[in-house]
């Protein structure tokens, strides 16, 4: 299913080609994985709900009603994804540290072009829509939970938000669009809008949703462009990288010296 974009089909061994490939996505995503859930058991007190973002959460429902209970399956099915794509697209087995190291720029260098993204717009708000933006309902709940959990809760943000909206639907959606004849590019750009608009909704529905406000619904919606663009034009790693380090800079680092 993953091989249908045309971005998975380049046979080059480069940096820009390996970076996209899986089995770099898998080496890079993996520490992030073990990281997240690590630490989700490490703080499985009251804050564990907190800590668990809202894809976790209904990916697990979703396997739990299906009858799979085990908590360690998710990840294994994340790793199992990336690993069946790598055999099918019948990449080469050459892990490259290099690689890894230029995708952990990538994602730093991204991760900060969207936080300037975000006070740009904030600036839009404020000077020309007259209004204020303030912090969501999720932000004030992992600010009163403490440094560790946001740290927890923002990698496993980048992890499972980046499988479920831009691993499994970007490709699902491409695919339909493909099925009923919309042309290539066409199918590249609606799948990248309407999963942009659905990441957007789906921090809105929901027992942890946040307050729907203009500011952060047209945000949530640029951010969800900004990481299927990077998902298409970069790969999945990157993105993933890109979507923790934005949350850790905004969440943490920046808050941390007082910007």
């Amino acid at each position: 299913m993953h091989n249908t974009l045309p971005h998975l089909k380049t046979p080059r061994d480069d940096y820009w080609a390996l970076a996209r490939q899986p089995l770099h996505c898998l080496l890079f995503l993996l520490p992030l994985l073990a990281t997240y859930e690590i630490g989700v058991g490490h703080v499985a007190d009251d804050t564990s709900n907190v800590t668990r973002n809202g894809a976790d959460y209904w990916m697990r429902t979703g396997l739990n009603l299906a009858g799979f209970e085990n908590p360690l399956l998710l990840p294994l099915v994340v790793v199992g994804l990336l690993a069946a794509w790598h055999v099918k697209g019948r990449f080469r087995w050459k892990p490259s540290a290099a690689t890894l190291f230029g995708m952990f720029a990538e994602s730093i260098l991204f991760g900060a072009c969207l936080v300037v993204l975000g006070q740009l717009q904030d600036l839009a708000f404020r000077s020309h829509l007259g209004q204020l933006t303030q912090q969501t309902d999720e932000a004030i709940l992992l600010s009163q939970a403490g440094t560790v959990p946001r740290v927890i809760s923002f990698i496993g943000a980048g992890v499972y938000e980046e499988v479920l909206f831009r691993l499994c639907l970007i490709p699902i959606s491409y695919a339909l669009l493909r099925a009923i004849q919309v042309p290539q590019r066409m199918s590249v750009l609606l799948s990248v809008l309407a999963t942009s608009v659905l990441f957007s909704v789906a921090h809105y529905v929901g027992p942890a949703a946040d307050q729907f406000t203009l500011f952060s619904f047209v945000f949530r919606t640029t951010a969800g462009v900004f990481f299927a663009g990077l998902f298409v034009l970069r790969g999945f790693g990157i993105t993933v990288g890109s979507h923790a380090a934005y949350d850790l800079l905004v969440g943490v680092l920046i808050p941390a010296f007082g910007v």
